[in-house]
């Protein structure tokens, strides 16, 4: 944004300022008081602006006084609207920002990358959610009992896979409707055009954070890992996957202008990181890596998507229900998005994520339930299990064979291969992602007669 257009913008905003503040017009004597500009340049400018529709003017000589040609004024939190497209109820706060973002952008005061988001940020004495909000989602999410991280992702991981990839990429603008997506799933095919690449790049990544976070935790390696699977194919220049940007980006609609510095980029990414694994309740360490990750920009593009995968970090290494987005109006993500890119003001973001994490509570919760309780057999070795599978549908081998790999006890060995025997039984294409196959290799392996 040139210098010229910035003292424009702040030309305009304080003659909207002044609007807001009660007066009908302002006056240039005014106007020298709150933009850092000459007289001639100020002279200058209003001009143009008036030239341009902008603003309008009145009156003569030491009498001119001009006013914003659409005059917005902020509406009170009575006259703006109760309830976001979404359907989730508005508070206070998400309603005064949502009166300031329905501004021109040429009304709202260019802005940066604000580094005290993350530098002013203390784990678990700090909180960017409300704390009751937070403690309670914490409590209504959590999977019940001990188990292994993972297990809860594990248990509903068919229908988040699909879930998932539609809402998140859906808000990138994505034509495919839920079954369409469904369906892509089910054939195992690759896409043809970027939507279907998408979709398909969405549900590896997914399925590969279901598989190293329990392993890995929250590390800078799986969000960059993250973001090349989320972007390969999508991206001209593949060494920009998984590679904090050394290139210029720009957010069209808003006035918010990322840093372009590469070293503050890698220093900011690391300090989020660190700082979100610190974070011991799950749900304000996962809206602590949506909001930040989202606001840094690191990565030449696929940020946002990005960000809403990395959310679930947290909820899987806590066994809490994952979140997938689900049923979210693409302009309120917008606008949740611009309140922190623009203001740091993270009120409409808490509305929208308190709704639609309760939402995948529920959907989840219903699921995880038809399953019934776990087999403490089955937990107890289910990464074993998980292995042996493998090592006989993808590697060939044979059932005994695989069960002397895993290296079991011998008084358990029995009970193992029947459990192995029933679940090989029962691999479809449709099921084999929780075993982390590829529907086409679960495809080859039931076409040549389910061989073990």
């Amino acid at each position: 944004m040139s210098l010229k257009t910035q003292r424009k913008s702040l030309i305009l905003a304080a003659i909207s300022a002044a609007t807001v503040d009660g007066k009908s017009t302002v006056s240039s004597r005014e106007l020298l008081q709150a933009t850092p500009v000459s007289p001639a340049t100020l002279k200058r400018y209003l001009e143009e602006l008036v030239r341009d529709g902008l603003i309008t003017r009145t009156g003569s000589a030491r009498a001119t006084r001009y006013r914003l040609a659409t005059a917005p004024t902020l509406p009170s939190a009575a006259e703006s609207r109760e309830v976001a497209a979404s359907g989730f109820p508005l508070s206070l706060a998400s309603r005064k920002l949502l009166s300031y973002l329905g501004q021109p952008l040429a009304v709202r005061s260019p802005v940066t990358y604000q580094r005290q988001l993350v530098e002013h940020y203390v784990p678990n004495e700090s909180c960017l959610m409300p704390r009751e909000i937070a403690a309670s989602l914490a409590v209504e999410g959590r999977m019940q009992g001990q188990q292994p991280a993972g297990t809860y992702a594990r248990k509903v991981l068919e229908s988040l896979l699909i879930d998932l990839s539609w809402s998140s990429s859906r808000l990138e603008g994505n034509r495919f409707t839920l079954l369409a997506t469904e369906e892509l799933f089910k054939r195992g095919t690759e896409g043809n055009d970027s939507d279907a690449i998408m979709l398909l790049n969405h549900k590896r990544a997914i399925e590969f954070l279901v598989d190293a976070v329990p392993e890995f935790g929250l590390t800078k390696p799986v969000i960059c890992n993250l973001h090349s699977l989320l972007m390969a194919d999508l991206l001209s220049d593949p060494s920009a996957l998984g590679t904090v940007r050394t290139k210029v980006v720009n957010i069209s609609d808003t006035v918010y202008v990322p840093t372009q510095i590469p070293d503050l980029l890698q220093e900011m990414l690391e300090r989020i990181v660190h700082q979100a694994r610190l974070i011991k309740n799950p749900i304000e360490g996962a809206f602590f890596l949506w909001v930040n990750l989202a606001y840094l920009q690191p990565f030449e593009d696929g940020n946002k998507r990005t960000s809403r995968l990395a959310t679930n970090i947290p909820l899987l290494l806590y066994n809490c229900a994952p979140l997938s987005f689900l049923d979210i109006d693409a302009r309120d993500y917008a606008h949740a998005m611009l309140g922190v890119y623009e203001r740091l003001d993270v009120s409409l973001a808490v509305d929208l994520f308190a709704w639609t994490y309760r939402r995948s509570i529920k959907k989840y919760g219903v699921i995880a339930e038809s399953f019934g309780g776990p087999d403490p057999f089955r937990l107890k070795y289910r990464d074993r299990l998980t292995k042996a599978v493998q090592l006989v549908v993808r590697d060939g081998r044979n059932l005994q064979d695989a069960v002397r790999e895993v290296q079991l006890p011998a008084n358990d060995q029995e009970k193992f291969c029947s459990i192995l025997h029933i679940e090989l039984s029962a691999l479809t294409p449709e099921n084999c992602a929780r075993y982390y196959l590829s529907m086409r290799c679960a495809e080859d392996w039931i076409t040549q007669g389910r061989r073990q």
